[in-house]
């Protein structure tokens, strides 16, 4: 009931589902012991009584499996009890004992059994189950006159769950008698047919029943003469009832690989054994869950509550095509998330394919998706720094700016600052001029000549946005490229922290404590990478912690900004905001001094203090 329950919660399978049931042996060979005629043509008896048990005329003919309309195979169980309801299998008049066995091509989910012998049913009989194709078997049910005297077991009759049942084994009536088991009946009675329990009730690859002891049809005899013997088994027909077994994740299956089903008469409908999953699951029986959706443990659908329990999606960005759950993965994030992608594609990598390899770095016109969102590298072989990660050289995988020589600016590396020159190996040389030097020889220019020579060339604009799956790296002293650091020949006049008046008067809209990450020469323009650590005061501009941009005004052509910011150094920075623009400008009016906490909580409380 639970199984025909889950399937009809909702339809089609939007909650645990199961496929339609029908029975097993359909389209599938019984296998016996022995059948009559089978080494030549057998003559049988079969007897019946009357409503006072009385023995009727016996019918008698003959068995003979050289001619089909006198024999009595096993496949005579199979056929439909209702398009061929007086067919059957008869076993050889010889045989004490019988073996009916049904060997199934995968595993199904089998329910009840119900049998309908012509014969008087056994005095005793066992229905086994194997679920490792035949290697081993565990017995459902023993169906025995006398329980404790056949078996030595409990009668269910007086012991509710006993594993024996006398309530099957009379003798009448003689001929249409039933056998009938349920899988779940107590004590295996389950409220979820997909729980542990309830698959390993339900779940058969192979079936057997054992016949151990014939017995004749005891009615009374219209005469003096004796009651008829016990000759043969036979039974009309063999119903497994059952399914595919798809843990509440298929409403329909199609036939397992190689596997042809037998034809019957009267029968339309075989239950086949592969499902068709749902729910992102995947495997012949939705054992597991789909390539790229195992972010989350595979669970079995919930047949109580009808949950259907279903995997999911594994967050990779586009750029794989399987995943795979990772149980430390899935601990360290609080059981949330354990989805590791595999190979990811187009230059990705990282347990959600969420960064660029390095070597290549994110194009932000592109959203992160697509297949060209990561671009190589395009640093110069020679103006490039190598940096400590390897023997190779790097960019930046936010921006794709490339980590330069001392003396080297641009996003590529591929020029000397202004106020150097010498473009090679080593980087770029400072001018030892009052002005500047001719960038490939180092000769000092005059102020006439300055104007004629190009020191650089406009580099493209490369927005200083921040690649949000991965932090941006911090160069190391020799790594980054900057003017900055070579503030020998820079004379600035600094800012000084007196007068809290003063301070308050220069109307500062920005306050923040920021460490210096590099700089970058843009041609025109320098920028300056940060990280803000802390913000004292912010007015129009809304400014977060993270990664942010200082724009210098004071870039000359003496390689200097004034004030002077140190790569791997933090510095309070008060400033003010290019609203247009969206900008923070770092000027001669800007207060910059190098960090400390004293410092810090000085001008945090002529802040609150003097310039309200």
């Amino acid at each position: 009931a639970g199984v025909r329950g889950a399937a009809a919660a909702s339809s089609p399978c939007e909650k645990a589902c199961n496929p339609r049931m029908g029975n097993l042996a359909h389209g599938r060979a019984l296998r016996t012991d022995t059948a009559c005629g089978r080494r030549g043509a057998e003559r049988f008896c079969s007897y019946s009584e009357d409503a006072e048990r009385r023995c009727r005329s016996p019918r008698c003919g003959r068995c003979s499996g050289a001619h089909a309309g006198l024999a009595h195979p096993p496949a005579a169980m199979a056929d439909s009890p209702f398009r061929r309801p007086r067919t059957w299998w008869q076993a050889a008049q010889d045989a004490p004992r019988e073996t009916i066995r049904l060997d199934l091509e995968t595993a199904f989910y089998f329910t009840h059994l119900i049998m309908v012998f012509k014969s008087p049913r056994p005095a005793a009989m066992v229905l086994e189950r194997s679920q490792d194709f035949g290697e081993t078997w565990k017995p459902y049910k023993y169906f025995a006159a006398n329980c404790s005297a056949t078996f030595g077991l409990e009668d269910d009759v007086r012991q509710r769950g006993a594993i024996c049942t006398s309530r099957y084994s009379s003798p009448f009536p003689c001929t249409g008698g039933e056998v009938i088991f349920r899988a779940l009946s107590p004590p295996f009675s389950a409220e979820d047919p997909y729980s542990a329990e309830a698959q390993a009730q339900l779940r058969i690859t192979n079936l057997r029943v054992r016949l151990l002891q014939r017995q004749g049809c005891p009615c009374l005899p219209a005469g003096p003469a004796p009651p008829p013997p016990a000759l043969h088994y036979a039974v009309y027909d063999f119903i497994a009832k059952g399914s595919c077994f798809c843990n509440g994740h298929a409403d329909h299956c199609t036939p397992v690989a190689g596997f042809r089903p037998l034809k019957a008469a009267g029968v339309f409908q075989v239950v086949h054994g592969k499902c068709m999953c749902k729910h992102n699951t995947a495997g012949s029986h939705c054992q597991h869950c789909a390539p790229l959706y195992n972010d989350q443990p595979w669970q079995a659908a919930d047949g109580k509550t009808g949950a259907p329990k279903e995997c999911q999606s594994c967050k990779c960005n586009g750029h794989a095509d399987t995943c795979h759950f990772d149980m430390d993965a899935w601990l360290a994030s609080g059981n949330r998330s354990g989805g590791v992608c595999d190979n990811c594609q187009h230059n990705t990598e990282g347990q959600h394919c969420q960064r660029c390899k390095l070597g290549f770095y994110r194009d932000l016109r592109r959203p992160f998706s697509a297949p060209d969102a990561c671009k190589p590298c395009s640093c110069h072989p020679v103006g490039s720094a190598v940096l400590p990660l390897g023997p190779r050289t790097f960019c930046d995988p936010s921006t794709g700016d490339c980590p330069c020589k001392p003396g080297v600016a641009g996003p590529r590396c591929d020029r000397c600052l202004p106020g150097y020159w010498g473009f090679g190996a080593d980087g770029c040389w400072p001018c030892h001029c009052a002005r500047s030097c001719h960038p490939l020889t180092g000769d000092c220019l005059s102020s006439r000549s300055v104007g004629h020579v190009t020191w650089h060339n406009e580099a493209p604009p490369f927005q200083a946005v921040l690649n949000e799956s991965e932090p941006t790296w911090g160069w190391e002293d020799e790594q980054g490229f900057s003017a900055l650091r070579h503030s020998g020949k820079c004379e600035c006049k600094e800012q000084v922290l007196g007068n809290p008046k003063v301070f308050c008067g220069m109307k500062y809209t920005y306050v923040i404590k920021t460490k210096i990450l590099s700089a970058h020469d843009k041609g025109s323009h320098a920028e300056v990478s940060v990280k803000i650590k802390k913000v004292l005061k912010s007015t129009k501009l809304k400014i977060l912690r993270g990664k942010r941009t200082l724009y210098p005004e004071s870039w000359t052509n003496r390689g200097c900004t004034c004030p002077i910011l140190n790569p791997g150094l933090e510095y309070l920075v008060a400033g003010h905001e290019d609203v247009r623009t969206g900008r923070l400008i770092v000027n001669m009016k800007s207060f910059v001094h190098q960090w400390k906490s004293a410092l810090g909580r000085k001008v945090l409380e002529i802040l609150k203090r003097d310039c309200n």
